[in-house]
């Protein structure tokens, strides 16, 4: 069992930014990818940033130049720096861990979400 809690949403102001943060737990050495989806109201989720260990980050491109995903300060938690954000960026965020072979997902674990809201 893997266990995920998020932190950091909450409400800004266009052009203003947000920190994201992931601790995972339990059997943690299993989860060799870790990532963030969001989804907004009435739209289907979809990836926003995905990283491993000594591997290229991986962004959606209406993310791209203003998110930034990063290792934290423990071997398992996952930063997501979100910049410049504007109303279209307002969802609900999840974290996310993997298992990978390859591209193959062996085993997925979600966090419970944090709510980010951006409006004026």
């Amino acid at each position: 069992q893997v266990q995920l809690v998020e932190s950091g949403g909450g409400l800004a102001q266009p052009g203003g930014s947000l920190n994201l943060s992931c601790a995972a737990s339990g059997s943690t050495f299993t989860v060799n990818v870790m990532g963030w989806f969001r989804q907004a109201p009435g739209k289907g989720r979809e990836m926003v940033a995905t990283m491993k260990y000594n591997k290229p980050v991986n962004y959606t491109d209406s993310v791209k130049g203003r998110f930034t995903i990063s290792r934290g300060n423990a071997e398992h938690t996952v930063w997501l720096q979100m910049n410049d954000l504007g109303p279209e960026d307002t969802a609900v965020d999840y974290c996310n861990a993997q298992k990978r072979g390859g591209e193959i997902v062996i085993y997925e674990y979600w966090g419970e979400g944090t709510q980010v809201t951006v409006s004026s």
